[in-house]
């Protein structure tokens, strides 16, 4: 049986990537096969997760998928343990109208459902006493939850950590380590999250530092200890796929393809092949092309003059579906303004103008159904970018509703053989 732990705290910002990356690459580092999953839609922590310890990271998502799908996803070897980052606070999930359901895709619902331990990670930078309230409120919020260890971190000095664990005496979860503030541990980010692995040239010195960190200050065999048991699951029926020849994008600008997607296509026979739009490398003759999301307003003006890419994208669409999801959906429009103001001709596939020139936030699970394209059907599915749509003209791609079940207008857009839209599809209702 596959053992596991859930890496949590009680907001964003506390340091759980951070202190997951340490975890998965130390104890690697000392023979233990272990492997990462993070909770929700993220596209970005997964492949820290690969290249600290080696081994492929899925998304968890207890919102858009089915406790099958997250089981069968969750299922790894016998001698593996399964660490599993959480996702912003332990109990944040999607809002509901029903309060039974309030929250609903929280990091609390993968600990419930797979009934494992939780290691809390606290930030104790700007906190002493508190801290007991802190802890002691998560232990009473929800007693199906199992908080058995706490790892503080961004500690000031021994004399803060010995101020930390006094308050935290009465709650009688053990402490298992406290991380002192390093400055040679923070990692950057942008809009979307973290800088994307791929993007750091001095990534595994890095995760040496973290893993180096870890194992100087937390107690990495009783992580390893507390982990328990996952039940297996009955085998998930794999999605068909979309086509039997798919060819996906895939570099620093389209890097947000779904691993299980991409897993269920080949399991189901599709042949699967990538290549690279910033190498100027044109789509291969395939039945349909996927432009996954990314962030191609990073690199818009290398695309627009990507020749190769670019014609080969429309010469595609002439013959075979062509379908763009998120950023990929923006670069099939006529033109994308980036940051500075400096509008950029996109493949013109699409009669889609976007802009980055003044941000604006669209995030939130949605509901989508679409009778056309070629993910036909209904999805869960979520939306995270900042870009503002300038028009949008021609036929909707999906109807849509929002995690309380209120309809959203009609996203998207379908042309002939091309379509797309912003939606991230992470699994069929």
């Amino acid at each position: 049986m596959t053992r596991a732990v859930l890496i949590a705290a009680p907001s964003s910002g506390s340091g759980k990537t951070t202190l997951t990356l340490g975890i998965l690459r130390a104890l690697t580092r000392r023979g233990h096969t272990v492997r990462g999953a993070k909770s929700g839609p993220d596209y970005i922590d997964p492949r820290f997760h690969e290249a600290a310890c080696g081994q492929p990271c899925f998304n968890l998502d207890a919102w858009a998928m089915g406790p099958s799908r997250l089981k069968s996803l969750a299922h790894c070897d016998s001698d593996t343990t399964l660490i599993i980052e959480g996702a912003m606070g332990l109990f944040d999930g999607a809002p509901s109208l029903d309060p039974a359901l309030d929250g609903k895709g929280s990091s609390a619902d993968l600990a419930r459902l797979f009934d494992i331990p939780v290691i809390l990670v606290i930030d104790a930078a700007r906190m002493a006493q508190s801290i007991g309230a802190v802890v002691a409120g998560f232990i009473a919020h929800d007693p199906r939850i199992n908080i058995a260890g706490i790892i503080l971190n961004k500690v000031g000095s021994q004399r803060h950590r010995d101020m930390l664990v006094r308050a935290l005496a009465h709650v009688n979860v053990p402490v298992l380590g406290a991380v002192p503030r390093s400055a040679d541990i923070i990692h950057p980010d942008r809009h979307l999250g973290l800088v994307q692995a791929q993007e750091r040239h001095d990534l595994d010195a890095y995760l040496n530092t973290v893993a180096d960190s870890l194992a100087a200050h937390v107690d990495l065999k009783s992580i390893l200890s507390l982990a328990s048991d996952v039940a297996p699951a009955p085998t998930h029926a794999a999605l068909t796929p979309p086509a039997q020849t798919i060819a996906v994008a895939q570099d620093a600008a389209f890097a947000f393809a779904y691993p299980h997607l991409l897993a269920d296509w080949r399991a189901q026979g599709a042949e699967v092949s990538v290549f690279s739009p910033l190498a100027d490398q044109a789509p291969p003759a395939v039945e349909l092309t996927y432009l996954p999301g990314g962030y191609p307003e990073l690199y818009a003006g290398q695309l627009a003059n990507n020749h190769h890419f670019m014609q080969g994208l429309r010469e595609a669409a002439a013959r075979r579906a062509v379908y763009g999801e998120c950023g990929g959906y923006m670069v099939l429009g006529d033109g994308m303004i980036d940051a500075t103001g400096q509008r950029h001709k996109m493949a013109g596939l699409l009669g889609l103008e976007t802009s980055f020139a003044t941000r604006k936030l669209h995030l939130g699970y949605r509901a989508v159904q679409s009778d056309c394209g070629p993910f036909q059907g209904s999805w869960r599915a979520h939306e995270f970018h900042y870009a503002s749509t300038l028009k949008a003209s021609g036929r909707p791609l999906f109807k849509v509703k929002d995690a309380m079940d209120q309809e959203l207008p009609d996203t998207g857009l379908i042309n002939g053989s091309v379509s797309g839209s912003f939606m991230h599809l992470i699994d069929r209702v």
